[in-house]
């Protein structure tokens, strides 16, 4: 092994000073420099896996292609993500992401672990092993992410020192509990010290002045929920890496884009954290987000840097995000550097996408889901009742969305009454919420009312709900509600679109209630039609069953649902829904 390094680097060496030929010669490039900002014309001088030189002087390799002045930027790496979030494998995410230029992810497995604890932590690394695409695990460190809501397992210490261990886990994944945090609770601090060492992230919604402070001073190093410019501004003055997220269901790039400035931009990156098949097919991965910052004013050097070696820099990658002698040759050529669309995607010095589709292969575990258990979703049978309401009064709190937000504001509505129970009322906007747990079979719901998402004679259910993955499911129906929340537990997890009894619109998810293992193309047609048949019924947000999903997460204010009812994350406790 060590002569085999010996004579790698040896050649390397050799190649860079002209003496011997490149495996793969990239002639007549334009290449993006992301130390000095500049753009400069070289041949790109590939031995093995790494690049060994960047200069015109460089003509010699045993293959050459000939890019006749397109430009070769650093392979894109995503700073925040959750894969389980585009609902696909990691094989056919990576056969989506790679031919966009995305060479390495940074993910977070915790959707999968508020499931199946280290067994999900376990699947996730297992399947993107021989892919195409670097996968970083951060370990989740928020599984609960509360005490206020029913997951199906639990990660301490102990479970976090654990999966430390694990090939390619590279430190603690953000840290959601930050009440937990900003009180000094023992039990999230003790997850916190079992990292030394190692990257920490955050996830702060809101949160400034002194409770920031104490955030920053327990060792939370980044943040990727601002939503201001004024609070990425003060994340940034405490020394917070700045993850300016654009997604599916919360897009803050426009908002955030001014704080990177001259003086901030090393300590900014980009990250796309939830994004769905359909938006990937639509406009794209790390890529859009590039693309996005450049047609809104950013440098377009600075926008790749943002999306390469800073996110490389802020993880302790080694020799990844940039164009130089012996970094890797993770490497995307692109026409036109401000579309950034990628006709070549290189990984390790070989040629892995060739415009806009995968020639590296074959892809290792294409199928998914070897190893998970086969049955997720356990409810105990639903009554016609289930989502019955008694009248408690003339008003209730309603979770009132945010367009494109995450965060939801706290609203009182009139509250519809008939024959005793809470109904929808549609004419002014609100649905009716439901949460039922789902891991063991408990019988307990969480019933509550939403406003602002435009739901009209229908409902929709899922079994993809942030983040301990209950049962959720919203509409003006109960039995429309019933018929929807059936449909997926009889699929074993999945989304389903239900109006006037009948099934409209579905996708199973039978792998942890969250995962298909179907290609890329069919998740994202499938995402596309749920999409059209949730239009149908009126609804609102652009992306209606993440949003839904984010409607039971509980530490991104200001009110959410889980099976315990609702939360007041403001004040990080269950609130009754006629107490206002």
């Amino acid at each position: 092994m060590a002569a085999a390094r010996d004579e790698s680097l040896r050649a390397r060496i050799e190649v860079a000073r002209g003496d011997r030929d490149a495996d793969l010669l990239l002639a007549n490039a334009r290449v993006v420099n992301v130390f000095t900002g500049e753009i400069a014309s070289a041949n790109v001088a590939i031995a093995g896996t790494r690049v060994a030189g960047v200069s015109p002087a460089l003509r010699r390799g045993r293959e050459v292609i000939d890019l006749g002045g397109a430009c070769v930027v650093p392979g894109l790496v995503d700073a925040h993500l959750h894969v389980e979030s585009s609902h696909l494998v990691p094989a056919e995410f990576a056969r989506a992401v790679v031919p966009l230029g995305t060479t390495a992810v940074v993910t977070d497995p915790h959707e999968i672990a508020n499931v199946l604890g280290l067994e999900g932590v376990r699947y996730m690394i297992e399947a993107s092993r021989g892919l195409p695409l670097d996968v970083f695990v951060m370990v989740p460190s928020s599984v609960p992410a509360t005490d206020m809501e029913t997951a199906g397992a639990a990660l301490g210490p102990a479970e976090i020192r654990t999966a430390l261990g694990f090939e390619r886990t590279i430190g603690l994944a953000e840290v959601m509990n930050f009440p937990g945090v900003v009180g000094a609770d023992a039990r999230v601090l003790e997850k916190i010290a079992e990292a030394p060492g190692r990257p920490v992230d955050g996830h702060a919604p809101r949160l400034r002045g002194p409770g920031l402070q104490a955030y920053a001073a327990a060792g939370i190093e980044s943040d990727h929920e601002c939503t201001t410019l004024e609070e990425a501004r003060e994340k940034l003055r405490c020394g917070l890496w700045l993850f300016i997220r654009e997604g599916s269901a919360a897009r803050n790039l426009e908002a955030l884009l001014p704080a990177v400035t001259d003086a901030t931009h090393p300590r900014v990156a980009f990250a796309c954290d939830d994004r769905s098949a359909a938006d990937i097919l639509a406009e794209g991965h790390v890529d859009h987000v590039v693309r996005t910052a450049i047609r809104k004013g950013l440098d377009p050097v600075r926008a790749i840097t943002l999306a390469t070696l800073n996110p490389a820099r802020r993880f302790g990658l080694p020799f990844r995000g940039a164009v130089a002698p012996g970094y890797s040759a993770d490497l995307v050529v692109t026409r036109d550097l401000a579309d950034l669309r990628a006709s070549l995607v290189l990984k390790d010095g070989r040629v892995a996408a060739r415009d806009g589709e995968l020639v590296l292969g074959p892809i290792a575990g294409a199928a998914g889901g070897a190893g998970v258990p086969a049955e997720s979703v356990r409810v105990t049978p639903l009554s016609g009742d289930a989502f019955r309401i008694a009248a408690r009064g003339p008003r209730a709190r309603a979770i009132e969305i945010v367009p494109d937000q995450i965060v939801t504001r706290s609203a009182v509505v009139a509250v519809r009454a008939v024959d005793g129970a809470v109904a929808a009322d549609p004419a002014n906007d609100v649905a009716k919420i439901a949460v039922v747990e789902r891991h063991r079979a408990s019988g307990r719901v969480g019933r509550g009312l939403v406003k602002g998402f435009g739901i009209r004679n229908g409902a929709l259910a899922s079994t993809f709900a942030h983040d301990s993955h209950n049962l959720v499911v919203l509409g003006d129906s109960d039995d429309d509600m019933l018929a929807a929340a059936r449909r997926v537990i009889e699929m074993q997890g999945g989304f389903a679109v239900v109006s006037g009894g009948r099934v409209s619109s579905e996708l199973a998810l039978p792998i942890a209630g969250i995962l298909s293992p179907r290609p890329f193309e069919e998740v994202a047609r499938a995402e596309k039609g749920l999409v059209e048949a949730c239009r149908a019924l009126g609804v609102v947000p652009r992306v209606p069953f993440l949003t839904l999903a984010f409607l039971a997460l509980p530490v991104i204010p200001e009110l959410k649902i889980t099976d315990f009812g609702l939360v007041d994350v403001v004040n990080f406790r269950l609130v009754d829904l006629f107490d206002v």
